[in-house]
């Protein structure tokens, strides 16, 4: 929405780089590779200040300046050691921080993938059966499914008979759940469409007003 003569050259821009983007759908071209490069460029230098102020002043800067905590040097040397990536000679270095923190990275990630995607996987498989309501059905077909889904992937025996018919419907069960997940991701991105043409709507009515 165009309101003073601030948001009326920003929205400008904001107008030519969508219709820079949407350029692309006829053919790649100069205008589209300028758009994407500033997307790429601004997104770069977003996440270098964000880390600047949210990571290295907080977590560096201050505990050693201000609080004397020289021992979170360590951490920032080893951090100083990654740079010499960009050197051939002594890029090896750069492994010792490398080892590190895949050590660490390691050490939380697994509690943390096992807690989330193998422990609540299976306490949300748990459910009460019943048939006094549609929820106790829901929860039976549930269980099946990751049954049979589970049977599928089951290949020290072969997929004949009630097992056959099993995989089978395993197989259905996760083209279901992989069509779930590229629906949502397909209306994520419709949803960014449509934010576009909606501001797009907006901007040239907006802008003419502000002219008169």
């Amino acid at each position: 929405m165009v309101t003073d003569l601030t948001t009326a050259i920003w929205n400008t821009v904001a107008v030519f780089l969508t219709f820079c983007i949407f350029s692309f759908l006829y053919k790649d071209n100069p205008f589209y590779k300028i758009a994407e490069h500033i997307v790429v460029g601004v997104s770069a230098g977003y996440f270098a200040a964000l880390l600047l102020w949210d990571g290295l002043v907080p977590k560096l800067w201050e505990p050693v300046v201000k609080q004397g905590k020289w021992y979170y040097l360590i951490p920032g040397f080893l951090g100083l050691l990654m740079w010499t990536r960009f050197s051939k000679r002594y890029s090896w270095i750069s492994r010792f921080s490398i080892a590190f923190y895949m050590g660490i990275a390691t050490g939380v990630a697994v509690p943390l993938y096992v807690q989330n995607y193998v422990l609540r996987q299976l306490s949300s498989t748990m459910l009460p059966v019943h048939f006094q309501n549609l929820t106790g059905i829901f929860n039976l077909l549930i269980i099946l499914g990751v049954l049979c889904s589970l049977i599928y992937f089951f290949f020290s025996k072969e997929h004949k008979g009630a097992m056959g018919l099993a995989a089978r419907v395993g197989i259905w069960n996760l083209m279901v759940g992989f069509g779930a997940g590229f629906g949502l991701t397909v209306m994520g991105r419709v949803s960014l469409l449509i934010n576009r043409v909606q501001f797009l709507e907006d901007y040239f009515p907006s802008l003419i007003r502000f002219i008169r």
